[in-house]
């Protein structure tokens, strides 16, 4: 709700009012307006314009978004055992096997892996390189997002791209300045359908819904995609053992 985006456009009494609302929110939904302005030593006319810049159209929207905010954040997330069993059982299947051997395939013949992630995402690219240049494969990761991209040094590498969503605008930007670079790109994502996964030339897809606090934080399980990396990890292994053994 409160979107960096947003509160960078307050001007000083404005701020005023997120700072009071942020301290004060356990009170803050019993409040009128005319209340809210007294308290915070503004007029009505800067609580409306406090709310349009924080995308409702009113007070009473206002209000409304705040309580769904509130009980966002005090959410409790649940285990995902279940899911995560189910997870497991799948990937065994004829699907995910072709096609974690199609990703084996791009690892082992690529000059060099790249990783790509943010945020948590980012943690699981690092861990990704690490793991990859540990078998022997020159592999680095990237969790910046407005990292150079220079001209030829990425040809003939393989992108594995990690993203619970598969909608990070930054992420998408970032692909897009490689496209005119010879690279194949996998998406280690949630779902197939997902922009992310548009763009890629192999999907391993784990379809998780996402579990976010605070509507921006995300706690999504990272258990598959680790899964993925450690399983594309160890078979280019493989692959590559048994070239230098012919």
């Amino acid at each position: 709700m409160f979107e960096y985006e947003y509160i960078q456009n307050l001007n000083e009494l404005e701020l005023q009012v997120y700072n009071y609302v942020i301290k004060q929110k356990d009170s803050i939904l019993q409040m009128k307006i005319r209340e809210l302005a007294q308290e915070t030593h503004v007029s009505t006319t800067t609580i409306l314009r406090f709310c349009k810049k924080i995308n409702c159209n009113g007070y009473s929207e206002f209000l409304f978004k705040y309580k769904n905010y509130l009980s966002q954040k005090a959410k409790v997330i649940q285990a995902d055992d279940g899911l995560l069993f189910n997870f497991l059982q799948k990937v065994q299947g004829k699907e995910y096997e072709q096609k974690i051997n199609d990703a084996v395939s791009l690892v082992e013949h690529a000059k060099k892996v790249i990783f790509l992630g943010i945020g948590s995402s980012g943690i699981m690219g690092k861990y990704g390189a690490r793991y990859i240049s540990s078998i022997g494969k020159e592999a680095q990761y990237i969790d910046d997002p407005f990292y150079p991209v220079p001209i030829g040094y990425y040809e003939g590498a393989v992108l594995i791209v990690l993203t619970v969503s598969g909608e990070t605008k930054e992420l998408i930007n970032q692909l897009e300045r490689f496209a005119s670079f010879n690279c194949a790109i996998i998406a280690i994502t949630t779902s197939e359908i997902s922009t992310i996964a548009k763009m890629a030339d192999l999907v391993l897809a784990y379809y998780f819904p996402m579990d976010t606090l605070d509507f921006s934080v995300n706690i999504t399980t990272q258990i598959p995609a680790t899964y993925f990396l450690e399983r594309i990890g160890k078979e280019t292994q493989k692959a590559l053992a048994h070239i230098e053994t012919v």
